[in-house]
């Protein structure tokens, strides 16, 4: 901790010394002063996972006890989580932020803000330091978010979004910690406050409050509205940190929940738990699979992957609460694994995708195309991701989804109906989520890499920097060593939750001694590679037999070669999909014909466009903001301006107090 207070006052000494130099070499000095900071957050953590005790307490002048840090394993864990992908995010930042707001004195200073409030979030030990350095990142984060503001007029409105659920996450933390708080006898450790039992009217109130907080910070069903506004909105290294970072403090809060405050309690917060997951993991891959703007699409698969979080922080809380722990345990390690995975997956996804923004402008997918050719280490890191995001052999979210589906498979509970409802299920809805996400990701790497350029711009495209370039291709490694060697990650995750259900094999790969479930990662990788030689061979072999030879294309009707208005678009890709889910999706079409003049049975032009909407955003929030939009008008009304009314007001309010005291 003295070496994470020593790279904080560095990067302090960093950002004074930037704030008058050049944007690139502020971006330098900055970025430098990040990756250091995010790195020694790591360390910190991964000797907490050691067993090295160690706490910090800071002195402050407000009525309250002192802030105390002092990270256990579990926090550690989402320390060693955080710190890498702030590191690699501001590395890429270097890069990508060298001109305009991102690389503004600010944001920089809110950057490092919100990666050292990240890290103090997993290392508090007490509640007033966990809220403080709670609110400490939403009024970072916010100002990230809205970076852009000036340049992008829906910026503004996804900034005023965020702030607004930020600060509604908040809301209910501080609600639930005084519950606890009240009930601890006004003490406010995270050791005293687990003394508070589970099952207590006290504990299930705290349980409930503190829950939808965490939820909301997340990104989980229905609070979930200002993740698809907000990560589009900010630059795309705030973007990689928000989706890879941000939204596991959430996680984090609602395992600190289940493992640490209030383990074992009744089964329906298990229960309500596996509800909000599985909601969010299929509403979220649902969105994912029609959206077109590649930022809005890693958004809602954001939604997705930490909705299989929750479910199985969910699991694991009501198998605990039915007696079968070994298994119970086994989920949390599934779900520190989707953690892991899902932070390097999604931060080589998001800072692709800056890539290509960078490089194009361009974020919607049905004007991108061919950037294979010209921009290889962006198509390689993206792929990747897609393969992960997808849980596809041998990736990170293979490994995760698999050992979440051990747990689900094997939680059976005789004589416990909730359980046996609950985990076929709940196996139902992750094949589910998994088929339709190799589905939105077989689109977006298609759509964007692959055929032809659908626009000027994706046709000039030019690679990345090297710093760039670097980050993503250590985001896109941390991908595969977390697919081809899970032993070392799951038995850290198992240090974190002080169990052994877990093992590593001598290769790497994962054995889960409950019900010996054995995983070698190893052993797919030869076969796939046995498969794809095979592959080739047939192939180079058929194509020496049929020479290539030069026809007109059947698909353009033999008018000549493809041309790119031919090819399949992100909208035509996932029109099957729409169909089948078109009540979930809410989507509205309009098709706008132009005839000829001289002919109504000749067209001229034929205009389609399709939007799909959120029904939770337009059936939950719009008319909640619209009904306080007319308690504001109502206000208006009271304050109008005549000093008589004021004074009637005033003789009002005397009176009541007068009659009161009486």
């Amino acid at each position: 901790m003295g070496a994470l207070v020593a790279a904080a006052l560095f990067l302090v000494g960093a950002l004074i010394a930037a704030w008058a130099a050049p944007a690139a070499v502020r971006s330098a000095l900055a970025g430098a002063g990040v990756v250091g900071l995010g790195l020694t957050g790591a360390a910190v953590g991964l000797s907490t996972l050691a067993g090295a005790s160690v706490q910090v307490t800071v002195a402050t002048s407000l009525p309250l006890p002192p802030l105390v840090f002092s990270p256990d394993p579990l926090g550690g864990f989402f320390m060693i989580v955080i710190g890498l992908v702030g590191a690699v995010s501001a590395g890429y930042g270097v890069g990508y932020a060298r001109s305009g707001p991102a690389a503004s004195p600010t944001m920089w200073s809110a950057f490092a803000l919100l990666v050292f409030a990240l890290l103090a979030v997993a290392a508090s030990a007490d509640a007033v330091s966990f809220l403080f350095s709670w609110e400490l990142m939403a009024l970072t984060s916010t100002a990230l978010v809205a970076a852009e503001h000036r340049q992008r007029g829906e910026v503004r409105s996804a900034g005023i979004w965020y702030a607004a659920m930020a600060h509604l996450s908040f809301l209910f933390l501080l609600l639930g910690f005084a519950v606890l708080t009240t009930a601890a006898d006004g003490a406010t450790s995270f050791s005293a406050l687990a003394q508070v039992a589970s099952d207590s009217n006290a504990g299930q109130w705290a349980f409930a409050l503190l829950a939808l907080g965490f939820a909301a910070k997340a990104g989980i069903v229905p609070l979930h509205v200002w993740l698809p506004r907000a990560h589009p909105a900010a630059p795309s290294h705030v973007s990689a940190l928000m989706s890879a970072a941000l939204v596991k403090v959430g996680v984090y809060g609602i395992l600190l929940l289940v493992v640490r405050l209030l383990p074992g309690g009744p089964s329906w917060q298990g229960v309500m738990l596996m509800v909000l997951g599985a909601a969010s993991a299929l509403f979220g891959v649902l969105q994912a699979s029609v959206a077109s703007d590649l930022k809005r699409l890693l958004a809602f698969s954001t939604t997705e992957n930490v909705g299989l979080m929750v479910l199985a922080a969910g699991a694991a809380s009501l198998l605990t609460s039915a007696g079968a722990s070994d298994v119970a345990s086994v989920a949390l390690v599934a779900c520190l694994l989707l953690v892991a995975s899902h932070a390097a997956l999604k931060t080589g996804a998001f800072l692709a995708a800056g890539s290509i923004l960078h490089a194009t402008g361009e974020r919607d997918l049905d004007r991108l195309g061919g950037l294979v050719r010209t921009m290889p280490v962006t198509a390689a890191t993206f792929g990747i991701a897609a393969l992960a995001a997808a849980a596809l052999p041998v990736t990170g979210g293979f490994v995760a989804e698999w050992s979440l589906l051990q747990a689900l498979i094997h939680g059976d509970v005789p004589g416990n109906r909730v359980v046996a409802v609950a985990m076929p299920v709940a196996v139902a809805i992750v094949a589910l989520t998994t088929g339709i996400a190799l589905m939105t990701f077989v689109k977006a790497y298609g759509i964007a890499f692959l055929a032809r350029p659908r626009s000027h711009h994706a046709a000039d495209a030019h690679e990345a920097g090297w710093a760039m370039r670097l980050a993503m291709l250590l985001a896109a490694g941390a991908v595969v060593v977390i697919g081809l060697l899970p032993g070392p990650v799951a038995t850290a995750a198992a240090s974190a939750l002080d169990t052994q259900v877990v093992a590593g094999t001598t290769i790497g790969g994962l054995t889960f001694l409950p019900f010996d479930a054995l995983l070698d990662p190893v052993a797919l990788t030869l076969l796939t590679a046995a498969l794809a030689i095979g592959i080739v061979g047939w192939q180079a072999v058929a194509a020496h037999r049929a020479p290539r030879r030069q026809v007109d294309l059947v698909w353009a009707c033999g008018a000549g070669s493809l041309t790119p208005r031919m090819q399949y678009t992100a909208t035509s890709y996932a029109e099957p999909l729409t169909r089948v889910f078109d009540d979930a999706l809410q989507q509205t079409r309009d098709v706008e014909v132009t005839h000829a003049e001289e002919s109504a049975y000749l067209v001229s032009r034929v205009r389609f466009s399709q939007t799909v909407g959120d029904v939770f955003d337009t059936r939950l929030f719009r008319p909640l903001v619209g009904m306080m939009e007319r308690i504001g008008q109502l206000g208006a009304w009271v304050q109008n301006g005549s000093i008589h009314r004021y004074l009637l007001y005033s003789f009002i309010g005397l009176m009541l107090v007068l009659a009161v005291a009486r």
